[in-house]
């Protein structure tokens, strides 16, 4: 792309974001550590030319480049109003609690900051008093948590439940003291002058740069709940960082969903609120247990022959919908919820709970009739089946056309950008996905010196990927090269269910090497607590699957060895990736080379990603599939790397490790 500056406002754009990033600019003078880095100039040129011609940019920035200053330089400086939308609600309050105010005071820009998240993030007041009166608490720990949450609200000025010092993001105490858009009172609700969402949103309308997560954008603009619908429009650019996390994202929410989640959550509050507000009006226990009864009839028409199941499975809607058992158990769910909806027809003017009941309970029939359709030609619906849940989906296979209809509305600029969006100069993985084929394109290396600080090895003798040994011989070869380490070391899998196999295994091969290992496994605790027991534990590894393989920044010689068990192809046998697959057959394309190496190829680079985050880390990555080396995509797989070193043997590879392991005598 062409960065000339031919208007005046763009090449003063430019000047200033070199000026700011250079080495006498405000950022070095506020930060003795901060470097000019040539690759973050190279791309921050770029965001401000798609700034002032409000084009479209997709650019991929290796790690180390400093992606986020590259844009939110030259995008603060421009004082344009500013959207910006990330993967997760970490790295939201990463960026609105550190990086924005830093350029922000270090820039001396008169700029308001607002941090919007989506309603499971804040503490709804009058949820907080129907838990406090009636709620049935799973444990002590609940109660304890109940507790916490009771002496932190008089004290909030935001509502975020991020605040509240312990409390675990999995634990279904959120759920009781938060709102959805399903129960919801709005206007009507007697603490609504009070509502930390309602006020999270006026903020957000009132700035000059909000920053939310792709997850809040999307359901906002499918279900237009959240305040975006409002804001978007008015914005001069919109930027999504971590960009490479958005298709599927988007994906999520222009599907229907129907979980067992969902509707046990509806049963919770139709008999909480029945006995509370509506006793004896109708046999609350009775009406809440049949509905309950319905729900369970539709995970075991789902689970079929299916029983004692660990994680969730996906199963092809085909398996299940020609089952005569089936089709009658959505019959008598939805038949249920109109019933359900009927009865409370009659009380809807007691009060606002028991009329917003009534509208979610019809809403519920219509939703599970909606499942009893015949699927549409440009959709694919399939079922995820847990130990306990079940859930219903009905999915497009890209936002294609949502993403060229939203850039479509207006004028603005629109900048998409990630550590990894392709392995291709064109970056087709992201743009065919997301309709982007047309926008500038921009490709930024890393600045570090991988072929120095890094090895790169295939192991030749481990079993194939598909063989019952290969788990643990991942997991013995994992504990030989972490016992040079004393730990140090993440064992990344591409499945959960080789977890135990492998920390098992790497158990008792660190044990046999003299060097007894603390092995921490997805799962066991949540993840935040398990990194910063990695951290915290000098001979720790740590054993994850997906969530690990992006969004974990261990800089230092705190993680000196990452172990991949194997190539990361899509499962063949998801009912997506066989509809997306389908499709590319139908337009005369390959999907193993266009879909599943590409997609492969973005998740290996994610996880090496994992290994160097800093200019004088040093380390090995280890990928334990033979395919790499015999298999003509693999040359195809090593380019999408980092250039790091070869080696070619597990000699080699503990020599390696024994000469990182000496910086910690």
């Amino acid at each position: 792309m062409s960065l000339t500056a031919t208007d005046p406002a763009e090449g003063d754009l430019q000047r200033a974001t070199a000026q700011a990033l250079g080495p006498d600019g405000p950022l070095a003078k506020a930060d003795p550590a901060f470097v000019e880095r040539e690759a973050q100039q190279k791309l921050a040129q770029a965001v401000a030319h798609t700034l002032i011609r409000k084009r479209t940019l997709v650019a991929e920035a290796g790690t180390g480049v400093g992606k986020t200053f590259a844009y939110l330089v030259p995008l603060l400086l421009s004082q344009q109003r500013a959207l910006i939308s990330t993967a997760t609600k970490a790295l939201q309050d990463q960026l609105f609690l550190r990086d924005l105010p830093r350029l922000r005071d270090a820039l001396q820009l008169p700029l308001r900051l607002a941090l919007l998240k989506g309603r499971s993030s804040y503490l709804c007041q009058h949820r907080l008093q129907q838990a406090r009166a009636g709620a049935a608490l799973p444990d002590r720990f609940a109660v304890r948590q109940l507790a916490r949450i009771e002496q932190w609200a008089p004290a909030t000025q935001t509502g975020d439940l991020a605040e509240v010092e312990g409390l675990d993001e999995r634990s279904p105490i959120i759920a009781l003291v938060t709102s959805t858009r399903d129960n919801c009172l709005g206007g009507e609700c007697p603490e609504f002058r009070h509502c930390h969402v309602m006020k999270a949103r006026r903020e957000a309308v009132a700035a000059d740069v909000v920053v939310v997560n792709h997850h809040l954008f999307f359901a906002d603009l499918v279900l237009r709940e959240g305040g975006m619908a409002e804001l978007l429009p008015t914005v001069d650019a919109a930027v999504f960082d971590e960009a490479h996390q958005l298709v599927e994202t988007g994906v999520q929410f222009l599907g229907k969903q129907l979980s067992s989640g969902q509707m046990i959550d509806f049963v919770r509050d139709l008999l909480a609120i029945g006995l509370a507000q509506a006793r004896g009006l109708q046999p609350w226990s009775d009406v809440a247990g049949s509905c309950e009864q319905a729900v369970r009839q539709l995970r075991l028409a789902c689970a079929g022959p299916l029983r004692d199941l660990r994680g969730m499975v996906k199963l092809g809607w085909g398996e299940r919908a020609a089952r005569p058992d089936f089709a009658t158990a959505l019959d008598a769910l939805a038949d249920r919820f109109d019933a359900v909806s009927a009865a409370l027809q009659e009380l809807v003017g007691h009060t606002p709970d028991l009329a917003r009941l009534a509208d979610r309970a019809g809403a519920l029939a219509s939703l599970v009739r909606a499942f009893a359709t015949p699927v549409q030609a440009d959709r694919v619906r399939w079922i995820d089946l847990g130990a306990r849940e079940v859930r219903l989906v009905d999915s497009p296979l890209d936002i294609r056309e949502l993403l060229t209809d939203q850039r479509g509305s207006g004028s603005k600029a629109w900048i998409f950008t990630s550590a990894t969006l392709g392995d291709d100069p064109a970056l087709s993985w992201f743009c065919a996905a997301a309709a982007l084929e047309e926008a500038d394109k921009l490709r930024v290396d890393s600045p570090f010196d991988y072929a120095s600080q890094a090895r790169f090895w295939v192991p030749d003798g481990l079993p194939r990927p598909n063989e019952p040994t290969h788990a643990e011989e991942v997991g013995a070869l994992a504990g030989r090269l972490a016992a040079r380490l004393n730990g140090r070391t993440f064992v990344l899998t591409t499945t959960l269910r080789v977890l135990a196999p492998i920390a098992q295994a790497l158990r008792d091969a660190a044990l046999a090497a003299g060097r007894p290992l603390d092995v921490l496994v997805q799962g066991s605790e949540p993840r935040r607590t398990l990194l910063r027991r990695f951290l915290a534990r000098p001979g720790s590894v740590l054993v994850g699957s997906q969530s690990f393989w992006e969004g974990i920044d261990v800089p230092g010689d705190a993680l000196q060895c990452v172990v991949i068990d194997k190539l990361p192809f899509p499962p063949p046998n998801d009912p997506l990736v066989q509809a997306r697959s389908r499709r590319l057959e139908a337009q005369g394309r390959d999907p193993f080379n266009d879909y599943f190496v590409a997609e492969a190829a973005v998740s290996l680079k994610q996880g090496a990603g994992r290994l160097i985050r800093h200019e004088t880390d040093r380390g090995l990555l280890v990928v334990c599939d033979v395919r790499m080396l015999r298999m003509g995509y693999g040359a195809r797989l090593r380019r999408a790397l980092p250039p790091m070193q070869p080696i070619h043997s597990e000699v080699d590879a503990l020599a390696w490790l024994d000469a990182l392991a000496l910086d910690h005598v």
